[in-house]
């Protein structure tokens, strides 16, 4: 958590490829430099850019500042992603060793993001890591019901770009 107004910084040096508003909320998405085809995309929200599609940034270059609460979080927080293509990697293994485990993270399912997958989630899942639930759909490829059992994903909480469960 930070204070709204916080500067918001890039992780690593990359362009930027979206910066507006989604959904009412400030977003900006930073395509990393020299990460593969295609490329990883780092996203932050909410966040108000100082920056534009098309800007250069490096490593630890503000890219906006922090926007009051949305209304899901009690009080201001950074929703921090890492994408190659359509697929949510951890963006905690970004960061040097030195600066994890300082709060509370909620991750998404998670792979290593250097690596493409190779294989499809199966009931069994893929074949390193622990288990957790996920959300998934109906179908030999996600196990069954709304929370599918899959071993070495994080154990987080459904999010985009899986829809949300009816209150």
């Amino acid at each position: 958590a930070a204070a709204p107004g916080s500067a918001v910084r890039a992780v690593a040096p990359g362009r930027v490829s979206f910066a507006g508003r989604v959904a009412g909320r400030g977003v900006v998405a930073v395509e990393l430099d020299g990460t593969g085809d295609p490329p990883l995309r780092t996203t932050y929200e909410p966040v108000r850019a100082t920056v534009k599609k098309g800007d250069t940034v490096e490593a630890g270059a503000p890219v906006g500042f922090l926007e009051r609460p949305t209304g899901h979080c009690p009080t201001s927080c950074l929703h921090w992603g890492l994408l190659r293509a359509r697929t949510y990697l951890n963006p905690l293994t970004l960061l040097p060793p030195w600066l994890l485990g300082h709060g509370p993270s909620r991750l998404l399912p998670t792979q290593d993001p250097l690596r493409p997958p190779s294989y499809a989630y199966t009931r069994e899942g893929p074949p390193y890591g622990r288990g957790a639930y996920v959300h998934g759909r109906e179908g030999p490829s996600y196990g069954r019901g709304p929370y599918a059992y899959a071993r070495g994903l994080s154990p987080g909480l459904p999010a985009a770009p899986w829809p949300r469960l009816p209150p």
